[in-house]
């Protein structure tokens, strides 16, 4: 079987499984388990006798052609190069993680079978994105990611939360899809071509006539599909759905697909220096504000949430300083410790057994209680943080390097300008994040919050994947930095000596201060009655309306909420928590400039149909029926009144006649 045939398995056999997980979840459900997890588990094998047969040398490219369109063709097109083979098994060991997790996770859920086919659909559209070598092939597989989020972010339907999540992730990542998809034509136009190689030829040749307004376009829906400043607010609401599917969204799949996408076109925005500026000043706003964001969050998955942010803003400030092998490096390094940590706080979750009490505020004793989900998460924490050995210091360092050879002159793929932005906001959210990953790891497992109802112990297929994330989470960076140059084109992925001792050292002062404001607070609040405690969160319940509304959910139900006297984030952040804690107002800001005006120009054009064209409307069939009155008064079936009407008439116009003919 030639690599090509299983180039195209890959992500065929899990929308094969998606198709039979639909068609027979209801008729037979015994076998909607081996359909999710063994379709997908063929598929990362299938990736990765791909990846051993591309070997990081030349690309694999093959095409047919699809349809004639009369200009420019689209094709049936595999483009697999070094990128392409790492991040597909990437996508499908986190979708067979995810798959086998689910089996426990939602064992007892009714939707299941159509829950399974959906991921199973989710991961073939990815896996189309990263294997295509068209544009409008990849472009399917993105818009069907997108609706396989609405679905899977809206699992949980009955709830208003779920239902306002869904539909708010579809339509902020439409905003950007449609200034996408304008810019994909028009670097079709440019190019002649929807091929990938052949637009890179093109933009290599200075053949690509407006780079700087394609560029824009195409950035636009970057920033919606990889969550990237301001179009970032839908990814923290999404985490209604089921954990399984925050960490496939957030580790491998969607969010993933922007800055994949970028990396495959890099030479496209280099074209225009303008372009790399404004991804720069992106990724530069979107790291430093979701860190603050993260800090000030109370629920464990809404704190991930915007740490996924963070992170994608470091990969796209890669790409900003034009090292599209730092942004894969730390895609693929993120993938395995993101999923890793979403899926540990699925296992606290479920151990509480509800969602509610995924408030770090209500957490108590669960270390004991959860401890594959403590240990491993501890690791997956630590390579947050970019805490050498753990992959994310290599991964992490390796952007900040790029950033600072930028800035210092050494490399020319991109202005100075996106370099001195993309390392001194690096810097600051190393501080921040390793502040709130510190604060997540005391609040979660050695907080003071009410133990939760124990549940049991967890399900085996569910601690299983926690220990193999955990491997990837340890031990992936310190080998990936050696191997990854000759797949990625022999660019050097090594930890530089200056942003190093500055970035470990920054992370280790945000650790230690957080952990001596934690101990701080510990001590006041232990040394304070409680009810002075309970005064002070009362003066301050603008914070958790705040935070319900930034949720779009009930500050969790029917659980007494208080932020936890003992929150270092508080302390840290100050009078910047209560704004943090709202996601610094984005989404009032937008319902002031988008929602409001369009409900408001709604309302007029009810009005104006309403008052204006229903009146002429009324008016149009009143006129005919007010004639047809008087007509019907006239009938009044007297013979007499007929006589007289005839002979008046005819009075009227021998009259008229002879004083016509007078005056003639």
């Amino acid at each position: 079987m030639t690599t090509t045939t299983l180039a195209v398995l890959v992500p065929l056999l899990p929308f094969l499984a998606a198709v039979a997980g639909l068609l027979l979840g209801r008729t037979a459900p015994g076998f909607v388990r081996p359909l999710a997890v063994l379709p997908a588990l063929a598929s990362f094998v299938l990736a990765v006798l791909v990846a051993a047969d591309q070997g990081g040398g030349r690309a694999i490219d093959a095409a047919t052609r699809l349809t004639p369109t009369g200009s420019v063709p689209i094709d049936l097109a595999l483009h697999i190069d070094g990128f392409a083979a790492l991040v597909a098994v990437l996508v499908a060991v986190v979708a067979t993680c995810v798959q086998i997790y689910s089996t426990g996770y939602l064992r007892d859920d009714p939707r299941y079978p159509s829950y399974a086919a959906l991921v199973s659909l989710f991961t073939s559209a990815m896996l189309l994105v990263v294997y295509s070598g068209d544009l409008m092939v990849l472009l399917v597989g993105w818009e069907v990611m997108g609706i396989c989020s609405y679905f899977l972010v809206g699992h949980y339907w009955e709830t208003p939360e779920a239902r306002a999540a869904s539909l708010k992730a579809f339509l902020v990542t439409k905003l950007g899809d449609v200034p996408f998809l304008i810019g994909l034509f028009a670097l079709a136009t440019d190019a002649g071509s929807f091929r990938i190689t052949e637009i890179l030829g093109a933009v290599a040749s200075g053949n690509l006539h407006h780079p700087t307004l394609i560029a824009l376009l195409l950035l636009a829906g970057v920033a919606g599909k990889s969550a990237q400043f301001p179009l970032h607010t839908w990814l923290p609401d999404a985490m209604a759905g089921p954990t399984p599917v925050s960490a496939l969204i957030h580790a491998a799949t969607m969010v993933a697909a922007g800055v994949y996408f970028t990396a495959r076109l890099l030479p496209v925005f280099q074209a225009s220096s303008a372009a790399m500026t404004v991804l720069a000043v992106m990724a530069a706003v979107t790291m430093a504000g979701s860190a603050l964001a993260a800090l000030a969050q109370d629920d464990i998955k809404r704190v991930l949430a915007y740490s996924t942010i963070g992170q994608l803003g470091y990969m796209t400030g890669a790409l900003a300083v034009g090292d599209r092998g730092a942004a894969v490096f730390h895609l693929l390094s993120h993938g395995a410790f993101k999923a890793l940590l979403f899926l540990a706080a699925g296992t606290v979750i479920h151990a509480a057994g509800t969602n509610s009490l995924a408030a770090m505020s209500r957490m108590g004793n669960l270390r004991d209680r959860v401890p594959d989900a403590y240990w491993t998460m501890t690791v997956a924490l630590l390579a947050l943080a970019a805490i050498p050995p753990f992959s994310g210091f290599f991964s992490k360092e390796s952007v900040l390097g790029a950033a600072e050879h930028t800035a210092t002159g050494h490399t020319a793929h991109a202005p100075g300008a996106a370099g001195w932005i993309v390392l001194v906001a690096g810097l600051l959210t190393a501080v921040l994040t390793a502040a709130y990953a510190t604060r997540l790891w005391l609040l979660a497992f050695r907080g003071r919050g009410a133990d939760a109802p124990s549940h049991g112990r967890q399900p085996l297929t569910m601690n299983t994947v926690l220990w193999v994330l955990a491997v990837p989470s340890l031990a992936f960076g310190g080998l990936a930095y050696r191997v990854l140059p000759d797949w990625f084109g022999g660019g050097s992925l090594a930890p530089a000596l200056t942003t190093s001792v500055l970035g470990t050292g920054l992370a280790l002062a945000g650790g230690i201060v957080t952990y001596g404001a934690w101990r701080h607070t510990t001590a006041l609040t232990a040394r304070t009655p409680m009810g002075a405690v309970a005064a002070h969160h009362e003066a301050d319940a603008g914070l958790v309306e705040a935070e319900a509304i930034a949720s779009h959910r009930p500050a969790y139900g029917d659980i007494a909420y208080a932020p936890d006297p003992a929150d270092p984030g508080r302390l840290l952040l100050g009078p910047l928590h209560r704004h943090a804690a709202a996601g610094f107002h984005l989404d009032a800001v937008y319902a002031a400039l988008l929602v409001r005006p369009v409900l408001a120009a709604a309302d007029l054009v009810r009005f104006l149909d309403r008052e204006v064209v229903e009146t002429y409307v009324r008016a149009a069939g009143g006129v005919p029926r007010l004639l047809g009155a008087a007509v019907r008064r006239a009938q009044t079936g007297n013979v007499q009144t007929y006589v007289s009407a005839l002979l008046a008439g005819t009075v009227v116009l021998t009259v008229a006649v002879v004083l016509v003919a007078t005056g003639a």
